[in-house]
């Protein structure tokens, strides 16, 4: 008997099964990546961004922030929003969300306890996951700017760590929300 001639072979066992599993399945080439519309993946992202905002309000000591961070406004003029067409909306929200990942990056490298660093890299990774649910959504296939292309995005400074964390949950609440649940993927996974 050679060594591939047992399905269960030691030399070859794990790739047969694989195979044989993908074969059955009828999946030989990788399916795209389906949107992610459910509104409590963006629920519980909001969710542990305010647990952080709370958790460290009244953070002092080893939670020093030094400078100040640009975010983007998170207030919503519903008029203008409209107006802008699903990807001029995806790129004000990826800039946002860049914006915010920039700050949080430079807040972790300033304080000293470890327990907010955890916090602070929890929200960061936060971020990296909304980035690949806005892309499950197809509205753009443009990654994050490594530097945000703020062009038309209005943007104001903070110079508190709560203060950034208040902005960061608003405009998950806001503008994120906004564009997750008018999505034209979302659209047409609910008819």
């Amino acid at each position: 008997m050679t060594a591939c001639t047992c399905m269960f072979s030691i030399q070859c066992g794990p790739v047969v099964v694989l195979l044989t599993v993908l074969q059955w399945a009828g999946r030989g080439l990788p399916s795209p990546v389906r949107p992610i519309c459910d509104p409590r993946v963006l629920d519980r992202f909001i969710m542990e961004a305010r647990d952080t905002e709370t958790a460290l309000r009244g953070c002092k000591a080893g939670c020093g922030v030094t400078g100040t961070f640009v975010v983007p406004l998170t207030n919503v003029d519903f008029v203008v929003w409209e107006t802008k067409d699903t990807e001029e909306q995806a790129l004000e929200v990826q800039s946002g969300m860049s914006l915010f990942g920039q700050a949080l990056g430079a807040v972790r490298e300033s304080v000293s306890r470890v327990a907010v660093q955890i916090l602070i890299d929890n929200n960061k990774s936060n971020i990296h996951s909304l980035g690949q649910v806005l892309r499950s959504l197809h509205i753009q296939d443009l990654p994050l700017p490594p530097a945000p292309a703020v062009g038309d995005l209005v943007t104001r400074k903070v110079s508190s760590l709560s203060e950034l964390l208040h902005v960061h949950t608003n405009f998950l609440r806001g503008k994120v929300r906004l564009l997750l649940t008018n999505a034209p993927a979302c659209q047409q996974n609910s008819t």
